[in-house]
């Protein structure tokens, strides 16, 4: 704190600049701890350089934090006003944690989750410049981040490991990992593909070993993280049931049956003629490769069919997020009248009278009674759809070391200079901020009615909800998992390829074409990539295709030759 009352009277750039400088730091010491106690004010102090939109009472709050004061530090001339109000506001979120802190106890259990939650923070938020667009400070930020790691850990937690040689582990992996990014600051240059091999997860595997064998803390199941599972980059990474519906978690079998089969049954349609399948097509990981979906009526509808796989991991569904859980997008689909033309209090009495879904049904102790049962049911099937197989989270794993030059290089670029992975977060590649995954991003980028680019498409997006004009031409964050296969791109499948999604990024997306935008999202005005760098992230995103897709396509050709 006493850094930002310096900062606050700092008339000069490169003085602000210091004193800034020097609080982040210090911030960042602090930081895992803090923000676990208040994730929303850890978010404030640390957030992004954006406004934020208060759906409970409709106002919009201006940005603050360090990124914000950065952009203010860094700019030609230094705006004091601007830069106290920043600082005023920032450093009231700031007492908050330092009175959170001073107040709750360290505890064994704490301390395990606010360092495994950091542990992710050094991979998605500080190697890929999340935290610092406007420093590039992100490598040696996560430097003071594992160095406080490492010295908590010494102080509070080793004497009781009663395993020595994991112990050891722990803290030469630390050591090693710090003495790495002391020495290879500089952003653009960072070699992403060997740090997280050969030193980052070699941390996280100790770690999660520690965390399963120590007797110190119970790891606990209501997380979004599995605190257990070795690397950021596995099947098992994830709590699939944090991301689902609290009335619909952990699905037995027979449930996750039922909703399969459901899932390619044309009969859950009031017209007969549609199904999930329909949009959703596993051999397109599951998505129908046109441009927007067509409806009941066989005309296309507003927008394209995103990807199911890994769809669990969202915290909003539909381009405009307007549904907050699985089942409720599933609701949508079945309410449309471009769609299902349902309501959630009909259902079909082809299949009420199904003896296969009799049957079903039956073994999990319920008779149907309207659409709920079969949204439940589907629900329970989509968010199972989850697999971390790519090429990519191979060679994450250290199972294989298969990567050419040209995907390290994409690699690298991705997660530094391109900003990609600053809103396509690592690992899961979509919009589900890491590390509480309390909310997917929405952002507004600009894209363009056709690919000639002659004007802004008129789909308004999210803001179609609150009328506030910050939301116009603002879309939800996909994944760029498995972005080979479900092309075409944006939400109106305005580009065929990612070559040209990637000029669309790099020249600045809709402001770069001279658009007006005053509230674009995105965090450059241009990418200057060359096109050898365009084609090293291509080449990186190809990696990133899941190699299971093709297995969850079994049912499907079954059920098209039942159903002819």
């Amino acid at each position: 704190m006493a850094y930002m009352d310096s900062l606050s009277q700092s008339s000069e750039p490169s003085t602000a600049r210091k004193y800034f400088h020097l609080s982040k730091n210090n911030f960042k010491v602090a930081e895992s701890y803090a923000a676990y106690l208040s994730p929303e004010s850890g978010t404030r102090v640390n957030g992004p350089p954006l406004p934020i939109f208060k759906e409970d009472n409709g106002k919009v709050v201006p940005p603050v934090g360090y990124q914000t004061i950065a952009e203010t530090v860094y700019a030609d001339s230094l705006d004091q006003a601007a830069l106290s109000y920043q600082i005023y506001i920032t450093s009231g979120y700031m007492n908050n944690l330092l009175k959170n802190v001073k107040e709750r106890e360290l505890t064994p259990q704490r301390f395990f989750i606010a360092a495994h939650e950091q542990l992710l923070r050094v991979l998605a938020l500080g190697i890929t410049g999340f935290d610092t667009p406007t420093t590039l400070k992100g490598i040696e930020e996560s430097a003071l981040s594992l160095q406080s790691f490492l010295e908590v850990y010494e102080i509070g937690i080793s004497e009781a490991v009663s395993n020595k040689k994991l112990d050891q582990d722990i803290r030469e992996g630390l050591h090693k990992a710090i003495s790495y990014l002391k020495n290879s600051s500089d952003f653009n240059r960072f070699d992403r593909y060997e740090f997280i091999r050969e030193y980052f997860n070699p941390i996280t595997r100790s770690w999660a070993q520690l965390n399963a064998t120590s007797g110190l803390w119970e790891p606990l199941d209501y997380k979004p993280l599995n605190f257990t599972a070795p690397t950021f980059f596995e099947n098992s990474t994830f709590n699939v049931k944090y991301f689902e519906s609290p009335n619909n978690r952990g699905a037995d079998s027979i449930s996750i049956m039922l909703g399969e089969k459901l899932f390619y049954d044309p009969r859950i349609s009031k017209s007969g003629d549609l199904a999930c399948v329909s949009c959703h097509q596993p051999e397109k990981a599951f998505t129908d490769g046109l441009k927007t979906s067509l409806g009941n009526d066989g005309k296309p509808v507003l927008r394209n069919a995103p990807t199911l796989i890994n769809s669990v991991f969202n915290k909003s569904f539909f381009w405009d997020g307007r549904s907050g859980t699985l089942e409720s997008q599933i609701t949508n689909v079945f309410t449309d009248k471009r769609e299902y033309n349902t309501t959630v209090h009909e259902i079909s009495n082809e299949i009420l009278e199904d003896v296969a879904y009799k049957n079903l049904f039956e073994q999990i102790g319920k008779t149907p009674r309207s659409n709920n049962d079969i949204i439940k049911a589907i629900s329970s099937y989509v968010a199972t759809l989850n697999s971390f197989n790519s090429k990519f989270d191979r060679n994450m794993r250290n199972e294989e070391s298969t990567f050419t030059e040209q995907e390290k290089q994409g690699m690298r670029l991705y997660m530094g200079k391109a900003l990609c992975a600053t809103c396509h977060f690592v690992p899961l590649m979509n919009g589900t901020v890491p590390p509480f995954y309390q909310d997917t991003e929405k952002e507004v980028i600009g894209v363009p009615a056709t690919a000639e680019n002659k004007k802004l498409d008129s789909d308004y997006g999210f803001y179609s909800f609150y009328k506030e004009d910050l939301h116009k031409g603002m879309f939800k964050t996909p994944t760029v998992r498995n972005a080979e296969l479900t092309a075409p791109y944006m939400h109106n499948g305005v580009y065929a390829d990612l070559n040209e999604v990637m000029d669309f990024y790099n020249n600045g997306g809709g402001g770069g074409m001279g658009f007006d935008l005053p509230h674009q999202t995105l965090p450059f005005d241009s990418l200057s990539l060359s096109e050898s760098e365009i084609d090293a992230i291509i080449a990186f995103m190809k990696t990133l295709t899941d190699s299971e897709i093709d297995e969850k396509g079994n049912l499907r050709r079954e059920y098209l030759t039942s159903f002819k």
